[in-house]
Protein backbone atom coordinates (compact mmCIF):
# COMPACT_ATOMS: atom_id res chain seq x y z
CA UNK A 1 0.00 0.00 0.00
CA UNK A 2 1.07 3.07 -0.81
CA UNK A 3 1.94 5.13 2.33
CA UNK A 4 0.00 8.49 1.22
CA UNK A 5 -2.71 6.05 0.69
CA UNK A 6 -2.41 4.80 4.40
CA UNK A 7 -1.94 8.39 5.87
CA UNK A 8 -4.99 9.84 4.22
CA UNK A 9 -7.03 7.13 4.60
CA UNK A 10 -6.54 5.74 8.39
CA UNK A 11 -9.83 7.33 9.64
CA UNK A 12 -11.81 6.27 12.46
CA UNK A 13 -13.64 3.31 11.39
CA UNK A 14 -16.49 2.59 14.20
CA UNK A 15 -18.54 0.49 12.19
CA UNK A 16 -17.11 -3.00 11.99
CA UNK A 17 -17.70 -6.76 11.76
CA UNK A 18 -17.38 -8.78 14.82
CA UNK A 19 -15.08 -11.06 12.76
CA UNK A 20 -11.58 -12.05 15.15
CA UNK A 21 -8.19 -10.61 14.11
CA UNK A 22 -6.33 -13.36 12.56
CA UNK A 23 -2.99 -13.97 15.34
CA UNK A 24 -0.52 -12.87 12.10
CA UNK A 25 -2.31 -9.63 12.12
CA UNK A 26 -2.27 -8.66 15.64
CA UNK A 27 1.64 -9.30 15.59
CA UNK A 28 2.10 -6.43 12.76
CA UNK A 29 0.22 -3.73 14.71
CA UNK A 30 1.84 -4.87 17.90
CA UNK A 31 5.02 -4.69 16.36
CA UNK A 32 4.83 -1.57 14.14
CA UNK A 33 3.67 -0.09 17.11
CA UNK A 34 6.90 -0.25 19.17
CA UNK A 35 9.16 0.78 16.09
CA UNK A 36 7.87 4.19 16.78
CA UNK A 37 10.34 7.04 18.05
CA UNK A 38 10.16 7.24 21.60
CA UNK A 39 11.41 9.94 23.85
CA UNK A 40 15.30 8.99 25.16
CA UNK A 41 14.41 6.07 23.86
CA UNK A 42 13.16 5.53 26.94
CA UNK A 43 10.34 3.30 25.38
CA UNK A 44 7.99 3.82 28.77
CA UNK A 45 5.42 2.23 27.72
CA UNK A 46 3.12 -1.03 28.10
CA UNK A 47 0.41 -2.12 25.31
CA UNK A 48 -2.45 -4.30 26.50
CA UNK A 49 -4.20 -6.63 23.56
CA UNK A 50 -7.39 -7.66 24.79
CA UNK A 51 -10.04 -9.83 22.54
CA UNK A 52 -11.73 -11.88 25.70
CA UNK A 53 -14.80 -11.67 25.96
CA UNK A 54 -15.14 -11.79 29.62
CA UNK A 55 -12.61 -8.90 29.66
CA UNK A 56 -14.97 -6.59 27.03
CA UNK A 57 -18.02 -7.28 29.12
CA UNK A 58 -16.53 -5.56 32.80
CA UNK A 59 -15.03 -3.03 30.36
CA UNK A 60 -18.16 -1.74 28.22
CA UNK A 61 -20.54 -0.19 30.99
CA UNK A 62 -18.04 1.57 32.21
CA UNK A 63 -16.87 2.98 28.83
CA UNK A 64 -20.57 3.36 28.71
CA UNK A 65 -20.96 5.37 31.65
CA UNK A 66 -17.79 7.55 30.74
CA UNK A 67 -19.24 8.68 27.82
CA UNK A 68 -23.17 9.41 28.91
CA UNK A 69 -21.59 11.48 31.48
CA UNK A 70 -19.92 13.62 28.72
CA UNK A 71 -22.68 13.80 26.98
CA UNK A 72 -24.57 15.55 30.07
CA UNK A 73 -21.83 17.36 31.31
CA UNK A 74 -18.73 18.66 28.55
CA UNK A 75 -21.17 18.14 25.37
CA UNK A 76 -24.11 19.45 26.60
CA UNK A 77 -24.23 22.96 24.82
CA UNK A 78 -23.31 21.48 21.80
CA UNK A 79 -26.04 19.00 22.53
CA UNK A 80 -28.77 21.58 23.08
CA UNK A 81 -26.97 23.52 19.81
CA UNK A 82 -27.56 21.05 17.46
CA UNK A 83 -31.31 20.34 18.68
CA UNK A 84 -32.14 24.40 18.65
CA UNK A 85 -30.43 24.30 14.70
CA UNK A 86 -30.33 21.12 12.87
CA UNK A 87 -29.97 22.99 9.57
CA UNK A 88 -26.78 24.25 10.50
CA UNK A 89 -24.01 22.02 8.50
CA UNK A 90 -22.15 22.19 12.18
CA UNK A 91 -24.86 20.84 13.99
CA UNK A 92 -25.32 18.03 11.57
CA UNK A 93 -21.70 17.23 11.84
CA UNK A 94 -21.80 17.13 15.36
CA UNK A 95 -24.64 15.31 15.65
CA UNK A 96 -23.18 12.40 13.23
CA UNK A 97 -19.64 12.44 15.07
CA UNK A 98 -22.06 11.67 18.20
CA UNK A 99 -23.57 9.01 16.76
CA UNK A 100 -20.97 7.20 15.56
CA UNK A 101 -19.31 7.86 18.98
CA UNK A 102 -22.28 6.24 21.08
CA UNK A 103 -22.48 3.46 17.91
CA UNK A 104 -19.03 2.64 19.80
CA UNK A 105 -20.28 3.06 23.29
CA UNK A 106 -23.26 0.51 22.69
CA UNK A 107 -21.61 -1.96 20.54
CA UNK A 108 -18.17 -2.05 22.80
CA UNK A 109 -18.07 -5.88 23.88
CA UNK A 110 -18.97 -6.72 19.91
CA UNK A 111 -15.10 -5.12 18.53
CA UNK A 112 -12.95 -8.03 18.00
CA UNK A 113 -9.66 -6.66 18.93
CA UNK A 114 -8.70 -3.69 21.91
CA UNK A 115 -5.05 -2.10 22.35
CA UNK A 116 -5.09 -0.42 25.46
CA UNK A 117 -1.87 2.35 25.46
CA UNK A 118 -0.09 2.92 28.94
CA UNK A 119 2.87 5.02 29.89
CA UNK A 120 5.17 6.18 32.59
CA UNK A 121 6.93 9.45 33.25
CA UNK A 122 5.46 10.42 30.03
CA UNK A 123 2.24 13.22 30.73
CA UNK A 124 2.12 14.46 27.21
CA UNK A 125 1.48 11.35 25.67
CA UNK A 126 4.15 12.35 23.24
CA UNK A 127 5.87 8.87 23.51
CA UNK A 128 2.83 6.53 23.42
CA UNK A 129 0.45 8.16 20.79
CA UNK A 130 3.14 7.88 17.72
CA UNK A 131 3.32 4.32 18.97
CA UNK A 132 -0.53 4.10 18.90
CA UNK A 133 -0.69 5.85 15.58
CA UNK A 134 1.80 3.30 13.72
CA UNK A 135 -0.14 0.50 15.32
CA UNK A 136 -3.20 2.12 13.48
CA UNK A 137 -1.57 2.34 10.21
CA UNK A 138 -0.30 -1.41 10.33
CA UNK A 139 -3.72 -2.40 10.74
CA UNK A 140 -4.95 -0.12 8.03
CA UNK A 141 -2.49 -1.96 5.62
CA UNK A 142 -4.15 -5.14 6.33
CA UNK A 143 -7.24 -3.35 5.44
CA UNK A 144 -8.46 -3.56 9.55
CA UNK A 145 -10.21 -0.10 10.91
CA UNK A 146 -9.81 1.13 13.62
CA UNK A 147 -11.18 3.82 16.17
CA UNK A 148 -8.88 5.84 19.19
CA UNK A 149 -10.53 6.97 22.57
CA UNK A 150 -9.97 8.06 25.71
CA UNK A 151 -13.12 7.81 27.54
CA UNK A 152 -12.08 5.24 30.03
CA UNK A 153 -9.68 7.72 31.77
CA UNK A 154 -12.72 8.92 33.38
CA UNK A 155 -12.90 5.55 35.35
CA UNK A 156 -9.30 5.40 35.60
CA UNK A 157 -9.57 2.89 39.12
CA UNK A 158 -12.79 0.72 37.62
CA UNK A 159 -11.13 0.50 34.16
CA UNK A 160 -7.59 -0.41 35.81
CA UNK A 161 -9.32 -3.27 38.15
CA UNK A 162 -10.80 -5.01 35.18
CA UNK A 163 -7.89 -4.74 33.29
CA UNK A 164 -6.01 -6.41 36.03
CA UNK A 165 -3.72 -3.02 35.93
CA UNK A 166 -1.64 -2.13 39.18
CA UNK A 167 -2.36 0.99 40.87
CA UNK A 168 0.60 1.78 42.38
CA UNK A 169 2.94 1.23 39.76
CA UNK A 170 2.81 4.82 38.39
CA UNK A 171 0.97 3.62 35.00
CA UNK A 172 -1.33 5.77 32.74
CA UNK A 173 -3.99 4.81 30.94
CA UNK A 174 -3.39 6.80 27.93
CA UNK A 175 -6.48 5.18 25.22
CA UNK A 176 -8.16 2.54 23.60
CA UNK A 177 -8.28 1.59 20.66
CA UNK A 178 -11.23 -0.65 18.89
CA UNK A 179 -9.95 -2.80 16.07
CA UNK A 180 -12.49 -4.81 13.35
CA UNK A 181 -12.49 -4.96 9.50
CA UNK A 182 -14.94 -2.34 8.58
CA UNK A 183 -18.57 -2.73 7.69
CA UNK A 184 -18.23 0.49 5.11
CA UNK A 185 -15.50 1.49 2.15
CA UNK A 186 -12.06 3.40 2.80
CA UNK A 187 -12.16 7.28 2.05
CA UNK A 188 -10.35 10.75 2.22
CA UNK A 189 -11.80 11.97 5.85
CA UNK A 190 -12.48 15.31 5.30
CA UNK A 191 -11.31 18.58 7.04
CA UNK A 192 -10.68 22.01 7.61
CA UNK A 193 -8.31 22.91 4.86
CA UNK A 194 -4.64 23.58 6.01
CA UNK A 195 -4.57 27.17 5.31
CA UNK A 196 -7.32 27.81 7.69
CA UNK A 197 -5.58 26.03 10.55
CA UNK A 198 -1.89 26.36 9.88
CA UNK A 199 0.44 29.58 10.21
CA UNK A 200 3.45 30.39 8.96
CA UNK A 201 6.45 31.91 10.95
CA UNK A 202 4.59 34.03 13.54
CA UNK A 203 1.25 33.08 15.36
CA UNK A 204 -1.69 34.45 12.87
CA UNK A 205 0.39 34.54 10.24
CA UNK A 206 -1.28 32.97 6.82
CA UNK A 207 0.73 30.36 5.14
CA UNK A 208 2.03 31.62 1.61
CA UNK A 209 0.20 28.83 0.42
CA UNK A 210 -3.27 27.40 0.03
CA UNK A 211 -4.46 23.67 -0.09
CA UNK A 212 -8.36 23.82 -1.21
CA UNK A 213 -8.80 20.22 -1.92
CA UNK A 214 -6.54 16.73 -0.85
CA UNK A 215 -3.41 16.93 -2.69
CA UNK A 216 -3.51 13.05 -2.62
CA UNK A 217 -4.69 11.05 -4.56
Amino acid sequence: MDVYEALYTTRAMRRVKPDPIPVEVQKKILDAAIRAPSGGNQQNWRFLLIDAPDTKAKVGPLYRECLGNLWKTYYAPLIAAAAADPDNPESQQFVRVRKSAQHLADHFEDYPLMLFGFTKGDTSGSSIFPAIWNAQLAARAEGVGSALTSVLTFAKDATYAALGVPLDEGWVMNCCVTFGYPTGKWDVAARRPVHEVSFYNQWGQPLPFAIPAPVWP
